[in-house]
């Protein structure tokens, strides 16, 4: 349980980030708590989509990994960023993606800021 109250933590802190430096990424709301609930919300739906959608797709993208050596990488993470402000409109949350370059910026600076958050957060159960 804590794993994953850490995680989501993470997601949150990484998706902030993300929304603060890009423009095209965006989050409205009325108040903050409204902004921050949202936040943690969509948080969810992004651990839920790495977690469901994402081996998935590396499985079926195996021969790309291997032949851009992992660059790909950066693609499937865009993909499941994009998924993720998809999911969020279906769902009536103020999350909104611009773009499939857009997307790109996004998921590296999330991937930075996820990896530093699990660098300084406890993971142990």
């Amino acid at each position: 349980m804590k794993n994953f109250v850490v995680k989501t933590i993470a997601n949150s802190a990484a998706l902030a980030v993300a929304i603060w430096l890009v423009h095209d990424i965006t989050l409205t709301g009325n108040s903050t708590p409204r902004k921050v609930i949202t936040l943690i919300v969509v948080a969810l739906v992004f651990g839920l989509v790495n977690f469901l959608v994402k081996p998935i797709v590396k499985l079926l993208t195996l021969p790309l990994f291997i032949l851009t050596l992992g660059l790909i990488t950066l693609v499937v993470n865009a993909l499941m960023l994009l998924l993720t402000s998809w999911l969020a409109d279906k769902l009536d949350l103020s999350f909104h993606v611009e773009g499939f370059w857009t997307a790109v910026v996004g998921a590296l600076i999330i991937s930075i800021v996820s990896w530093a958050m699990h660098m300084v957060l406890p993971d142990k159960d």
